[in-house]
């Protein structure tokens, strides 16, 4: 990818990140048991719970919060770098500290991505510039965390428009 393109990417994602709302509010209720509802400033909802019958634990939803940051950034760039994607999808796994805080000393994220003609420079980059400098869920982790991030690719033609 050529300096020009570089910057090119840069100045597209302005507007992206620029939107956010400095302030989050959400609220968590107790249901019954060890289960509770979050519920975000927009309104949407996710079940907790410590014995994974009605919902699911606190840890897991870090690890798909991660994933989805991760994801929208890095699926956004590959758009805006004109990469036609036919899939696109995380398997992730953590590692937890056997003893309380049980906080997650490593996660790897293998991306499966699907498209025509898929460039490893831009994966790449696009995973760098997410892991770096964009995904406010990495950014906001321990920073002794490692986190490894590996790419397997699929030539397949997009079925649907990349507007998608």
């Amino acid at each position: 990818m050529s300096e020009a393109e570089k910057d090119e990417l840069e100045q597209s994602l302005g507007g992206y990140k620029e939107k956010i709302v400095p302030i989050n509010k959400a609220t968590l209720t107790w249901d019954k048991e060890l289960i509770f509802v979050g519920r975000t400033q927009e309104g949407y909802e996710i079940d907790f719970d410590a014995h994974v019958q009605w919902g699911c634990k606190p840890t897991d939803a870090l690890l798909l919060a991660l994933a989805g940051c991760m994801g929208i950034d890095i699926v956004m760039f590959l758009q805006k770098m004109r990469i036609r994607l036919a899939s696109f999808k995380i398997d992730i796994v953590g590692e937890r500290n056997p003893t309380p805080p049980q906080f997650y000393k490593a996660i790897e994220m293998v991306l499966n991505i699907a498209g025509k003609d898929l460039d490893p420079k831009k994966i790449e980059r696009a995973i760098k510039l997410s892991h770096e400098k964009y995904c406010s869920v990495y950014n906001s982790l321990r920073k002794d965390m490692d986190v490894k991030v590996r790419y397997v690719l699929e030539n397949k033609e997009p079925e649907v428009p990349s507007d998608k």
